[in-house]
């Protein structure tokens, strides 16, 4: 209790600050508006369902591409790990295709695709595949060989070993990609958003971007609040149980139990 009470403070007394800063004049409300005209935006936006709307839409995408990213990076890191052909050939393009900007996809997205719902959902994919390939495949790697071992004196061998023995222990690995092929799919959602318009639906990304045009920096600020809230609530719902169950099933904690 008394933990969430200093978090409650702690934020409380930030946005404080950060309204008289704006009511004195020490900052432009041009350029970043007070937390009272975010709450005034909130009040509109979700009055007349557009924000919800726009929520409900860019969250239905995400699901989906990240799906399709998971469906195809999982069995990608895994082939990786196991055959040295796949980790000269597709790993090295997954090496080389993580640290490229997904906003680099839009181009051939709009080529390949136009301005469609699958524009959207390719550039989500191209997103998070790499980064979940890539996690999967070290993880697998990093599996003690003192496992493997001690599995085959006990008749396991072949399917057995890497359902029973390999996948279990590259689990952590596994959902450390998961979390941060989230991520990558997250923002390469935005930056579609912002860059592709169509007319299936108008996602946060796009009422972001109508908000820069139209120098609606109360909607620019109360949207980016909105992703990021989005971003923690999915973090605390999913992926932090996860983890909570990964340290107490492996019997690992962190530093602070520790210390």
């Amino acid at each position: 209790m008394k933990r969430w009470l200093t978090v409650i403070l702690f934020f409380a007394a930030l946005l404080l600050f950060w309204e008289v800063l704006i009511r004195f004049k020490i900052w432009s409300h041009t350029l970043m508006p007070a937390p009272t005209d975010i709450l005034a935006y909130y009040h509109h936006a979700f009055a007349d369902g557009s924000l919800l709307e726009a929520c409900l839409i860019t969250i239905e995408r995400l699901l989906l591409g990240y799906f399709f990213g998971l469906l195809i990076g999982i069995p990608m890191g895994l082939l990786t790990a196991r055959y040295q052909f796949f980790e000269d050939t597709i790993g090295t393009i997954a090496l080389g295709l993580q640290t490229l900007p997904s906003i680099c996809w839009a181009p051939l997205a709009l080529l390949w695709f136009g301005q469609t719902e699958k524009a959207m959902f390719f550039i989500v994919v191209m997103g998070s595949v790499w980064s979940i390939a890539l996690a999967t495949d070290a993880g697998v790697k990093n599996v003690p060989p003192i496992y493997i071992r001690a599995a085959r004196t006990m008749g396991s061998k072949g399917l057995h070993t890497w359902l029973h023995v390999i996948l279990p222990a590259a689990f952590p690995f596994i959902v450390s990609g998961m979390k941060q092929g989230w991520a990558f799919a997250w923002r390469s959602l935005m930056a579609a958003e912002i860059y592709i318009t169509i007319l299936t639906g108008f996602g946060l990304g796009h009422l972001l971007h109508y908000g820069r045009e139209l120098h609606a920096m109360e909607a620019v600020i109360g949207i980016m609040i909105v992703i990021i809230l989005i971003g923690l609530l999915i973090d605390k719902l999913v992926f932090s149980p996860l983890e909570y169950f990964l340290h107490h099933r492996w019997g690992t904690r962190g530093i602070k139990e520790i210390v």
